[in-house]
């Protein structure tokens, strides 16, 4: 695989194993680390172990770095391995009570605490006033924290490794000049649910000096028509607008899901999960002619050829 070098250091040096056809790449926007797997003859001289750090590049650009976490040998002494980027260590599980920190500052301190090595890190800006996370993933606190940031600001955040750093980006920074349309997707799959939707929303404020729950709606009433009452629940947290929340939570839900997926196009190692490309598909009940969120990709390179699968969202598809 002449544009592919792989690099597998250990505690006595770096290696490069004899990689067989076949090496994939996978990203998913939310808590999911980076995946890397490939195959490599079993060679004596050149033993690495789980922990070992591997390094990836497509004709000289790197896009990988991670852990080895999985070992496997067959007996023909193929190896089967898979590794993962930084995000991997996301999985642990803590308790942290923190006070006045944006996401972006969680973020960090989850990072610092666990010796994570750090690079992008946009300023989210709104300030959550406290929370308690009592033994859940950091995954999870990261996941609540920028949930929180954009049911307040209708601003989405990525968090990805960017090739060994963790880096935190708003969406809009992560367009690409790249162009999906029928003369090169070989398929796609496109799906329409109102499982996940919401067209009422409901907002508790608690006062604590008076003992009271004061409930506030935000219905659509037209969706009620067509779908029923699907009400999503929440508390108004410490310092947050109620007006605010209410209507980007009812922007955010109060739509048809529709998820495409395509499979087997030409790859791109730029199109990683969080990334937004354009796609001009018609789809039947809607004509797409915009950017699309990347919300999960494989790609695959084998006998020097890339190609990748996507699942996308975003714009009307959500």
């Amino acid at each position: 695989m002449n544009d592919i070098d792989l690099i597998i250091q250990t505690n006595k040096g770096s290696i490069v194993p004899s990689i067989l056809e076949g090496i994939s790449w996978e990203t998913e926007r939310k808590e999911t680390p980076g995946k890397l797997t490939f195959k490599c003859l079993f060679d004596e001289n050149n033993i690495f172990e789980e922990g070992d750090i591997v390094t990836v590049s497509y004709k000289g650009s790197p896009f990988f770095r991670g852990y080895i976490f999985t070992i496997s040998r067959d007996k023909n002494n193929i190896s089967s391995v898979t590794a993962y980027d930084q995000l991997r260590y996301l999985k642990n599980k803590d308790v942290y009570d923190y006070r006045n920190k944006k996401a972006s500052d969680v973020i960090k301190m989850l990072a610092a605490d666990f010796k994570l090595t750090v690079g992008d890190i946009e300023d989210t800006k709104f300030i959550i006033p406290k929370r308690l996370e009592d033994n859940v993933t950091l995954f999870d606190i990261i996941q609540t924290a920028l949930g929180i940031t954009l049911q307040n600001t209708k601003k989405l955040y990525v968090l990805y490794d960017d090739v060994g750093k963790l880096t935190l980006k708003d969406i809009e920074k992560m367009k690409l000049n790249i162009t999906i349309d029928d003369t090169v997707s070989e398929n796609y799959n496109y799906k329409t649910s109102i499982e996940n939707s919401y067209n009422q929303i409901k907002l508790v404020e608690e006062s604590e000096s008076e003992g009271k729950r004061k409930p506030f709606v935000f219905p659509d009433a037209g969706n009620i028509v067509k779908w029923g009452v699907l009400q999503y629940f929440d508390k108004l947290g410490e310092k947050e607008n109620l007006q605010m929340k209410g209507n980007a939570l009812l922007q955010i839900y109060n739509r048809k899901g529709r998820t495409l997926s395509i499979k087997n196009i030409f790859g791109d190692i730029r199109v990683r999960a969080g990334t937004s490309i354009v796609v001009k598909l018609n789809l039947g009940d809607v004509q797409v002619n915009n950017f699309m969120l990347v919300e999960k990709v494989k790609h695959t390179f084998k006998f020097q050829e890339h190609f990748m699968d996507l699942t996308l969202r975003g714009g009307d598809i959500i």
